[in-house]
């Protein structure tokens, strides 16, 4: 399926190619000092079904403390125009045009982003290289550069996190929190 175009414009990307990627949002309610909650998932559930009317949200979401699944892995998401049917969809919590991905808790995030990429990557036998930023699909409606993120960069850290064995999971309340 395909995401609606009409009323895309509130979430900012990145993408996963032809099998996993992230994708980033800077949505002031998502701003949370303790990471997000059970309660804040279910308003993107609310948001994604509700207000974009879409029938599938990303994949996953990513904070600085969990990864939470929000669409399961086994049927499409709603993430990007051209690559809903062909790729994974993870959204990271943050404004990575703005915020820096280098330290503080947009460093826990990126960790947590890779270790779900690495994950996705190891157990899917997908190749890293196939990922996809957002503001690279020719349908996307809305402005992504996220000029922070920078695509070489994760796929090198996710491709030697499969190297050196992809980190165990631990859970938590209602999300996996990367090791």
């Amino acid at each position: 399926m395909d995401a609606p175009r009409g009323k895309g414009g509130t979430i900012d990307q990145i993408q996963g190619g032809s099998h996993a990627g992230l994708e980033g949002r800077g949505r002031e309610e998502l701003q949370r000092a303790n990471g997000l909650s059970q309660r804040n998932i279910k308003d993107l559930e609310s948001f994604y079904r509700d207000q974009q009317e879409w029938k599938a949200g990303p994949h996953l979401f990513v904070d600085d403390k969990q990864i939470w699944v929000l669409t399961p892995l086994t049927v499409s998401g709603t993430h990007s125009p051209s690559w809903n049917k062909l790729a994974l969809g993870v959204e990271m919590r943050g404004n990575y045009e703005k915020e820096d991905f280098t330290a503080g808790c947009g460093l826990k995030m990126r960790r947590n982003a890779v270790a779900a990429l690495a994950t996705l990557s190891a157990i899917l036998g997908l190749d890293p290289h196939t990922m996809r930023l957002h503001r690279e699909d020719p349908l996307t409606t809305h402005a992504c550069t996220r000029k922070n993120v920078r695509k070489l960069e994760i796929i090198q850290e996710v491709k030697d996190l499969i190297i050196s064995g992809t980190p165990g999971s631990t859970r938590s309340s209602g999300g996996v929190r990367a090791s």
